[in-house]
Order: C-alpha cells, then structure tokens, then sequence
C-alpha cells in the first residue's frame, strides 16, 4: 500500500509512505470511530441522498440491444483502429462487431460521428475505501459519512473511464455488492480484503505505546474494520487468509517488505518467513486464486517469486537478475507511475528524500527491465487519501508513453490488466473477458474524441474527451450529441 503524505492538509503523492506517524494516526483515528452499528445507523439515515456519486444511468432500464456506430475501434489489442464496424450490445455483453450501417432489429442506435470506441480503463492497483478519503476527515468524520465518500468516489472513478479495478487492500466488499447490485454507480471491484501482515510489517499500524501486546489482546481499530490484519506463523497466516477468502477476496494482498518512511519497518526489510508467505500462497491456490504481495527489494521479491507469488506489486529496487526471475516464473510485476515529477511531494527527512528518489529511479530502470526481459507487466495508480490525486489517474498511467508507444500503454490499462485479473480463476467476481472489444466480451466500453493511438493524454482528460462511457451495456455519460 502506497500513502503520500505532505502536511496535514496536503497532497499525496510520491513514494511508500504508509506508516508516518501521520498515517498511523489517519488510519487508528478513522478506524476507532468506525463500528458496523455506527455505518449502519448512517447510511440508513443518507442513503436518500441523491449525489453519493456522481455517474448514474441514462436510462432507468437499458434497452434490449444497442449499437455503437459510426466509429473506429480500438479493440484493446490490435496496433491499429478498426474501421467499417459497428458495435452490437445485448445483455450487458458485445453481441457483435456487425458492418458498419447494418440494421439490428429493435436496437437503440447511438451515433458516435467518427469517434473512437475503446475498452474501458481497468486500474489495477487501487484503493476504493481510501483513494479519496482526505486526511483531516479521516481524523474527524462520522464513520457513515466515511463509507459514503468511497462510495461517491467510486461514482467519480467510474466518470473517468475506469470500468474495473484491483482493490489491493481494504473494506470494500459491501460496496462491491452495492456497486455489482446496481444500487450506486461504480467501477467492477476485484476485492482482496485486509492487507495480510506480519507484527512490525508493513501493515501493523499500531503506535509504539500498543506494544506488547498480549495473546488474547483484542484485534487492533485497523484489524475489526478490515484494513489490515495481522498475521505471525502458519496457522495464523492461514486463518487469516481463509478468513479473506470467506469475505469474498478474488486475490489476496501480503506484505513482503518496507515502505519508504516507515516508522517500524524499514524499506530493506523483508516480511514474512518462506513458510509463511508458502501457507498465504497455498490458501489463495486451494481456493483457485493468487497472491499479490507489497515487496520493494530484490532479495523481498525473490521470496514472494521462490514461494509462488504471482503479482509483484511496486518492485521498483529489482535488479536485472531478479527482473528475469519474475518473467521466468510467469509472475507479473504490477507498477505504478512513481516519479520525481509534478505529482511527487517532497519528503521530510533527507532519508526518506533519498529513499523517494531511489524509488523514481528504480521506476524508469524497472519498466526497461521489464521490457529487456519481457515480464507480463500491469499498471496501477495506487492514489491515496488524497481527493485532488484521484482526478491525475488517467493522466499518471498516460506517462507510461515515456517508455513504451501510445498504443502499448492503451494495452497495459485495458486487455493486459485484463489478464492479471482473469488470474482470479473461479474466484473471478465477472467471468468472461474484459479489456477488449470482441464478441462475448463485456460492454465495458468508452467514446473519445480522438484518436488515442495518437494522443493518449485523451485518457487523463475524461471530462472533456470520454463523451460516452458504458458499463456493463449501461450508459453512465453521453454528450455525442451536444
């Protein structure tokens, strides 16, 4: 998990910042006040309000079938735009790429005058509970009002062409549900649940003053809600993971190094015995799914891989060797866009100002790793606590245009994302493809105004470029007319 933290009113960006006294104090603050009583008496009480999220349907009930025409198509995969095809929907799904004017019987037609029709946006590192959860309301807030920003912001995610995500760590399976039943706009959720940790990891967000603690010590503020949880030893690593799996996890998140300004657990540190990570990975594979694991260093990453890890979240300190260790192994290295740039804050040590510039440099030399070695590679953003950085997510993953084509980068975010999803196996919350425009595939679908093979900084302006977006063959926005 990535927290950016600046000052206490500040934006978040940069580097792994999760355990600064700040975000200890965030997360045990906002954690303290948020009882199920408590979520459940105000969400009672609000769910009348009509702007909990900002995307809503069209239309009270979608039509039988529409037809996208009079666009190009970018499939998610071909290097070029497919011209001369309409796009036939049905039943939430792309019934056909039909000839360009054919009739459909009874469909709803929607002339999309020469745009571009694409997959929709899929993040594939993302916190839906914290993404934009501020950080002086997270020390302040009524829980109910908490759980009802995320669920405004999943509206929000949505409205920028982000059809699915990753959720890497947190409480999201209600509004999962909530967002899969229909009752709130939202992008399709593949939850992990709590963020599986050691003692002294880098999900232990307890203070100094809460150690030791003792054996039958109740579970933590940030354990009873579902952030994180702790876990030492194999049977209590199983437990928890089982527990996760119960939940509804279509992966699971551990934590197998140390973040950037962590209090207790230093970046070069490693996280959990072989043994452990093994009963995590056993658990994920029993149930048919996978672990993806939180690890900066070669000698983390080499654990997590040696102990059948499949998703290396961050890894921007690998090194060559280690580079090729994730590729022959079939594992995917799952990156973000961290960089000294516009969207980093400064640190406040010169520690931790050395460990984020490491980071920046570790993020160009991974992505030429990867492409040296042809790692299976996804994008994430990984935006936390921070309102403003949410509205950057289409834009971060655009810079990945420094080191790949347009075209490649428009791959990673749709049909490669795609296929780091699909590893949920019978655990995949949405069977059948997504991240494409093919028969069968779901209708999670966008219109640009433009063309982003040649301009992807199309995907980090969706106010102005996406005019219509569509999930499941619904139709959250549409301005092709005006």
């Amino acid at each position: 998990m990535i927290i950016r933290l600046k000052t206490r009113y500040g934006h978040f960006a940069g580097a792994c910042l999760c355990h600064g006294a700040e975000a200890r104090r965030v997360v045990c603050t906002m954690e303290d006040a948020l009882s199920r009583r408590a979520v459940l008496k105000g969400v009672t009480a609000t769910l009348a309000a009509g702007a909990l999220g900002q995307a809503t349907p069209l239309a009270a009930e979608a039509p039988a079938t529409i037809v996208l025409a009079n666009a190009r198509i970018f499939d998610g995969v071909s290097a070029g735009l497919i011209d001369g095809r309409d796009v036939a929907i049905a039943g939430g799904r792309i019934a056909a790429l039909i000839p360009r004017g054919e009739a459909v019987e009874d469909a709803q037609v929607i002339d999309c005058a020469g745009k571009v029709i694409m997959p929709g946006l899929i993040d594939a590192h993302w916190h839906s509970f914290m993404a934009a959860l501020p950080q002086a309301v997270a020390m302040t807030a009524d829980a109910a009002y908490i759980h009802l920003l995320a669920v405004q912001e999943a509206g929000r995610t949505l409205l920028r062409g982000f059809t699915s995500v990753r959720d890497v760590g947190g409480p999201t399976f209600a509004l999962k549900r909530a967002v899969d039943e229909g009752r709130f706009p939202g992008p399709r959720i593949f939850p992990s649940g709590a963020m599986i940790s050691q003692t002294a990891g880098h999900g232990d967000f307890r203070f100094r003053s809460q150690i030791p603690s003792a054996p039958a010590a109740p579970l933590s503020p940030a354990e009873k809600e579902g952030i994180a949880i702790i876990a030492d030893g194999v049977p209590e690593v199983l437990k928890r993971a089982r527990e996760q799996l119960l939940l509804g996890a279509s992966q699971l998140k551990i934590m197998v190094g140390g973040g950037v300004s962590s209090l207790y657990d230093p970046l070069d540190s490693i996280q959990f015995t072989a043994p452990e990570i093994r009963a995590a990975v056993d658990a994920a594979s029993d149930w048919g799914t996978y672990v993806c694991a939180h690890v900066y260093t070669p000698e983390g990453i080499e654990r997590a891989l040696a102990c059948g890890v499949k998703s290396i979240e961050h890894g921007q300190l690998a090194d060559a060797q280690t580079a090729k260790h994730i590729a022959d192994a079939g594992a995917w290295w799952s990156l973000q866009p961290f960089l000294a740039d516009e969207d980093a804050n400064p640190q406040s040590t010169p520690e931790q100002q050395a460990q984020q510039k490491a980071i920046a440099e570790g993020t160009v030399r991974a992505f030429e790793l990867a492409r040296q070695y042809d790692v299976n590679v996804a994008i994430g953003t990984d935006i936390l606590f921070s309102p403003a950085k949410t509205a950057t997510q289409g834009r971060q993953i655009a810079k990945l245009a420094r080191w790949m084509s347009n075209v490649d980068v428009l791959r990673l975010a749709t049909s490669r994302n795609a296929a780091l999803l699909a590893l949920s196996g019978a655990r995949n919350p949405y069977p059948g493809n997504l991240g494409l425009i093919e028969a069968r595939a779901h209708a999670d679908l966008l219109v640009v105004d433009g063309n982003p093979l040649e301009d992807i900084g199309i995907i980090g302006d969706p106010e102005r470029r996406m005019q219509l977006i569509m999930k499941a063959g619904i139709v959250y926005k549409n301005t092709l007319a005006a």
